[in-house]
């Protein structure tokens, strides 16, 4: 799960798997596949860094446990 922040400054988790697309007018507008649709501060680099995070540290628990 990564950590974003709507408008109102209330910070909660989106499970980035479910992510469809993500859009800056100029706030980022978060759509899930679902249908769901999030407003957030964050900027989309900012999300894409964080998903990159949270991949690395998934993958790298998952060899570290394999070996």
């Amino acid at each position: 799960m990564i950590r974003v922040t709507n408008l109102g400054g209330k910070e909660f988790f989106i499970n980035p798997d479910m992510i469809e697309k993500m859009e800056e007018r100029p706030d980022t507008t978060i759509i899930l596949n679902n249908g769901h649709i999030y407003v957030v501060k964050e900027s989309v680099e900012e999300i894409i860094q964080r998903i990159i995070e949270f991949k690395s540290k998934i993958f790298s628990l998952g060899f570290k446990r394999g070996d």
